[in-house]
């Protein structure tokens, strides 16, 4: 059987395999991406239809590539960015193999490299990259049981209403896709109820600045670490509809019902935290405090950008948040859906290398790991909060390239011989 040999192994060719892809090339490393798939399968197949970036067209991109095709203020349509994915391997000329599945990494015995078993034979790589990104296995909490007469399904799974059977629905989960769903779903006419737990609430805009731009001048992407406890707290932000400020009283007064976080499940019935007023009050406070920093760097720099007063103006509470609902019998409700907008868990039982914790998860410092050779991009915070961001993975690939030279250098240092230990 014949082996192929490289010298770096990337798998997975989506945004952090590419961004990979070329500062290896500028490093001048050969190496070979492989994608069990196609280029950005996961923006094609495993979003729903109406999906739009989260960040304008100006900013979620590489920077060496353009959307030349729609307005930089613009959100780019979940087809778009798989496109230009797919355009952008093009440009750098990235050595992208398709339709290949990594199945196992395991360390090579008696020298330096990985042996790599693939669905298409085996590779043997001096340095392997694990690319494959923070959304590998979707994670649905084990509270209600399959028979419980309800359709149960991920936002992964999710397309759009017509997808569901008819009745109502509850969605768990308030972050950027717990709350677009919701509000699509509400939209198409569905009777929705939305449980919302602890989350940031940045404006969509202030003073004429996306969000973005805001947390760029203020330092807040490169911040190294999460506040305590903020680790995975979920960001409600949107692009639909050319870009919105989440607002839950708004939500509300669309007709969908808020509850606070799910927490159990019994003979039919769901059952809520009483913490959903707490819950709206910390996504107030995180998106008055950015607007508390935009207004300071304002005033310390002398900027000409008009005043918002407007933007600190709350509406009335809704019933939903003043009274509650702790409980909710989904039969008597009509509820026929439940739709877990619940995250997800890194999967890396392909790589049988001493890398990863108990809990399955990637042990490393920026993308190095603590088995040489062995390297992660695209997860999120591996350096800063701005990581598993389109613009932030591919700073952090070059970390992770230039890395990867340095360690090639050393492997091919070869002592003089009158300075090479003689055997006694």
């Amino acid at each position: 059987m014949t082996v192929e040999k490289i010298d770096t192994l990337v798998v997975g060719a989506g945004q952090a395999g590419l961004a990979m892809s070329e500062h290896l090339s500028d490093c001048g490393i050969r190496h070979l991406v492989l994608e069990r798939q196609r280029i950005a399968e996961r923006w094609r197949s495993e979003r729903w239809d109406s999906l739009v970036a989260n960040g304008p067209a100006w900013h979620d991109r590489f920077p060496g590539l353009t959307f030349d095709d729609i307005d930089p203020d613009a959100f780019a349509t979940k087809e778009r960015i798989a496109d230009y994915f797919a355009a952008y391997a093009r440009h750098i000329q990235a050595p992208v193999r398709c339709g290949v599945e990594v199945r196992q990494v395991e360390k090579t015995v008696g020298r330096p490299g990985f042996t790599v078993t693939t669905s298409e034979g085996v590779i043997e790589a001096l340095n392997v990259v694990a690319a494959t990104g923070p959304f590998q296995r979707p994670v649905i909490p084990p509270l209600v049981p399959e028979d419980a007469g309800v359709v149960q399904l991920h936002s992964n799974a999710y397309r759009n209403p017509g997808q569901l059977p008819e009745g109502g629905v509850l969605v768990v989960g308030a972050g950027s896709s717990g709350v677009q769903i919701a509000e699509e779903l509400a939209r198409a006419g569905r009777r929705v109820y939305l449980s919302a737990g602890p989350h940031d609430r940045p404006p969509r805009r202030y003073r004429g600045r996306d969000f973005v731009w805001w947390l760029g001048v203020l330092g807040i992407w490169d911040h190294a670490a999460p506040r305590q406890g903020a680790e995975h707290v979920t960001i409600a932000v949107s692009g639909a509809r050319g870009g919105e400020t989440v607002d839950f009283r708004h939500l509300a007064a669309q007709g969908i019902t808020l509850v606070g976080m799910t927490r159990s499940f019994s003979g039919g019935v769901m059952q809520f935290a009483p913490d959903l007023a707490e819950n709206i009050a910390l996504g107030d406070r995180n998106y008055l405090s950015l607007l508390d920093a935009a207004d300071a760097y304002v005033a310390r720099n002398g900027l000409d950008l008009p005043e918002e007063p407007a933007a600190r103006h709350f509406g009335p509470e809704p019933d939903c948040v003043t009274h509650p609902i702790g409980e909710l019998d989904l039969a008597a409700a009509g509820i026929t859906t439940i739709l877990w907008a619940t995250g997800f868990a890194v999967d890396f039982g392909w790589l049988k290398a001493d890398v990863l914790d108990d809990r399955g998860r990637p042990m490393h410092q920026r993308g190095v790991s603590t088995e040489p050779g062995i390297y992660f991009v695209g997860l999120p915070w591996l350096s800063r909060r701005g990581s598993s961001f389109i613009w932030g993975v591919w700073h952090d690939a070059k970390f992770v390239a230039d890395h990867i030279a340095t360690r090639r250098r050393y492997l091919a240092y070869e002592a003089s011989p009158e300075h090479e230990t003689e055997d006694a």
